[in-house]
């Protein structure tokens, strides 16, 4: 017998004809097989239906697709696929007894709460144990002998497109899949529209909702998430929290429904959906609060898992009440597979925590991108005054690098006083209040996301484009700034020292050398691309210092420290701790973009690939120095202007990829995807061609986008 089964199996895989390898593949049915065996057995049906290409085309002609009934319409191939199976088993009664009679035992052995309680629900906080969890279920998939429904929809539905056909399933075919699965009892049951059926289907449903309430009532009411939903001027008694009740509305529910009163069931459903409502609502005050007062990764990651599982509580709760709607059952199943495919992908997971990462390191800096974005007239000129001062500071940086690169050290340690010579320049200008140039569009990722919220309405979108084109117009402004008092410093101190104390601070090797290095021809493009980067990166180390400053609640610890105190006055130690709250960001981001202009060129030298940082402040400046040791005669000579070319494309491509980046570092903040993004750049350009002048010219102040937008 078992050899006659083998012979079978490999004739049926040997078969190119679909109609035939259905024949031989229900043949093979047996309601009495071991557990291993069926679940093989329904694993190789569904690979039958994920079959590609039309069943037409399988068969050789149309007759078995007309005769199972197909529709006209296009539809997904799984549709005409799962016909023209229900087609075959009504043809042959025994067959379809024996399937019906498989599925049954199949669901009733399986453990359904894994799939309808826990698939697509994180379990790792961390992004590397998730990552290697993941990697081992792709390495080793679940076998079909574990009585796990999720392991067995995971071998069934591996394709990404199974939640689209399986949520779009007609209901004539929902209607006969189900009359197939429920059998003989299939007349007993179309619901009572007040609650489901007593069946097993139903039970499964109900266990699975009483543990997701017990889980979201825990989570809720642990102290990491019960402290964020009090605050410091009112506390929440726990009694009124929405968790501690959401229990009881639970047992209620099932109270109810053990004793078959449909009067009482109603009530305690719709009291089981508010409390899910307001648990979802405190929730979205946890976070609140958590982006208000520092983000803790393990706390994001019980908070959203606890979400997630009130978003699954509804979805089970809608389905076990309509017990008859079969479309909602396909939606619910459709949602499941999709899930538990979501739970085993590596590109899912590394989105999600980007997205995470994005939105944590965003959410407490917007205060600090807005004072890099000049949206009126008065602002502009600030900005002005701010980079020409930060031009001065520049000149000065220009001349201590030139020193240090003339002491011939070893590269780590010329790349170490080089980053410190930066990060020294830098610290200057944010107490001063003065501007560096292509640093600001790194820093505006939060005021960008601020403005994403609302940008699906028209009047969201406008706010976003004067957002973005009052972004270029300040850049231009702090590019404009910056070299135009960089550079004539920087030839004018060259100037003064040749012509007082007849000598070059820089060599004439030294000066063609560095007018060769800029040149447009060479690799400055790419240095200055890379140096962009290094710019954006420096921004999430800003972001990431003010996020642990007011997790840790560091002013509080400053401003009640009983040294400073005693040593400063109540007052005293109120303005340090706001003094360091205002300037820790900043600071932190400083000092890293510094060390890192002038560390990683040399790392990265020494492992992979010669770099150098190209940055448009800096080398505008270089350019200067090499100008006054080299004289008038090098303005006739093509290395100069070449060079003058390649610090015009460090000017773009320092503020594009920093802008790029934090755009898209803004846009995962907000889990927005590229059909989402579409509008909001036709709106940016539109506004661009209508009025190119901003890109240049603020407008008055007091007109607004919207006003600009409905002139035209």
């Amino acid at each position: 017998m078992f050899r006659s089964l083998k012979t079978l199996w490999k004739k049926w895989r040997a078969s190119r004809n679909a109609g035939h390898q259905l024949d031989a593949l229900l043949a093979l049915a047996d309601a009495d097989a071991p557990y291993a065996e069926r679940s093989e057995w329904l694993i190789e049906l569904a690979h039958w239906i994920h079959r590609r290409g039309h069943l037409d085309s399988a068969e050789g002609g149309t007759s078995r697709a007309a005769a199972a009934g197909a529709p006209p319409h296009r539809a997904p191939p799984e549709h005409a696929r799962v016909r023209y199976l229900l087609h075959v088993l009504e043809r042959n009664p025994a067959w379809k007894d024996n399937v019906g009679a498989m599925l049954r035992k199949l669901l009733r052995e399986s453990d359904g709460i894994s799939l309808l309680c826990d698939a697509g629900m994180p379990v790792h906080s961390g992004l590397l144990g998730a990552l290697v969890g993941r990697l081992q279920a792709l390495m080793i998939p679940p076998a079909p002998n574990r009585r796990d429904l999720a392991a067995l929809v995971t071998l069934m539905f591996p394709a990404t497109h199974d939640p689209e056909w399986i949520a779009t399933l007609p209901p004539d075919l929902l209607a006969r899949l189900r009359a197939l699965i429920a059998g003989a009892d299939a007349a007993a049951s179309p619901g009572q529209g007040l609650g489901p059926h007593p069946g097993e289907f139903s039970l499964d449903l109900l266990t699975a909702l009483h543990n997701l309430t017990c889980q979201i009532s825990s989570t809720g009411l642990s102290p990491t998430v019960r402290s964020r939903l009090s605050s410091d001027d009112a506390h929440v008694a726990v009694e009124r929290l929405p968790f501690y009740r959401l229990t009881r509305a639970m047992l209620a529910v099932e109270n109810a429904r053990d004793t078959g009163d449909a009067a009482r069931l109603l009530p305690e459903v719709t009291w089981l959906r508010l409390l899910l409502d307001d648990c979802r609502k405190a929730t979205d005050d946890v976070f609140a609060h958590l982006y208000r007062n520092g983000v803790r990764v393990d706390t994001v990651f019980q908070v959203e898992r606890m979400r997630m599982r009130i978003v699954r509580a509804e979805r089970l709760l809608d389905a076990w009440m309509a017990a008859g709607d079969a479309p909602m059952q396909a939606r619910l199943v459709a949602d499941l597979v999709e899930a538990n495919q979501q739970s085993q992908s590596i590109a899912h997971l590394l989105r999600s925590n980007f997205a995470l990462l994005s939105r944590k390191v965003v959410e407490l800096s917007a205060d600090t991108g807005e004072h890099y974005i000049a949206r009126d007239r008065a602002e502009y000129l600030t900005m002005l005054r701010m980079a020409a001062g930060g031009g001065l500071v520049t000149a000065v940086t220009v001349y201590v690098k030139f020193g240090i690169t003339g002491a011939h050290l070893p590269s780590m340690i010329e790349g170490v006083f080089a980053g410190i010579n930066y990060a020294l320049s830098f610290l200057v200008m944010h107490f001063c209040h003065l501007s560096l140039a292509t640093k600001q569009p790194a820093m505006t990722a939060p005021t960008l996301a601020r403005e994403l919220d609302g940008a699906t309405e028209a009047p969201g979108r406008a706010r976003f484009a004067s957002t973005v084109v009052a972004l270029m117009r300040t850049q231009a402004a702090a590019v404009a700034g910056n070299v135009l008092l960089v550079f004539p410093a920087c030839l004018a101190v060259q100037l003064l020292c040749g012509w007082v104390f007849h000598a070059n601070l820089i060599s004439p090797f030294k000066a063609h050398a560095t007018l060769q290095s800029f040149s447009l021809a060479g690799p400055t493009p790419f240095y200055a691309a890379l140096t962009g980067v290094l710019l954006w990166l420096s921004s999430l180390v800003a972001g990431w210092a003010d996020n642990w400053f007011v997790l840790h609640r560091v002013e509080d610890a400053l401003a009640w420290n009983r040294r400073l105190r005693m040593t400063l006055g109540v007052a005293g130690a109120a303005r340090l701790a706001h003094f360091c709250r205002t300037n820790a960001a900043g600071v932190w981001g400083n000092i890293v973009l510094g060390m890192m202009l002038g560390v990683v060129p040399a790392l990265v030298s020494a492992i992979t690939f010669h770099f150098e940082v190209r940055h448009v402040t800096l080398s505008a400046g270089s350019i200067g120095v090499a100008l006054g040791v080299l004289g008038a005669d090098t303005l006739r000579s093509g290395e100069l202007w070449w060079a003058v070319a390649g610090v015009a494309s460090m000017a773009v491509l320092n503020v594009a990829v920093s802008f790029a980046l934090a755009l898209q570092m803004a846009l995962r903040s907000r889990d927005l995807r590229r059909k989402d993004v579409q509008p909001l750049m036709r709106v940016v350009w539109r506004r661009i061609v209508r009025r190119p002048i901003d890109l240049v010219w603020p407008m008055r102040k007091g007109q607004t986008a919207t006003e600009a937008e409905s002139s035209h």
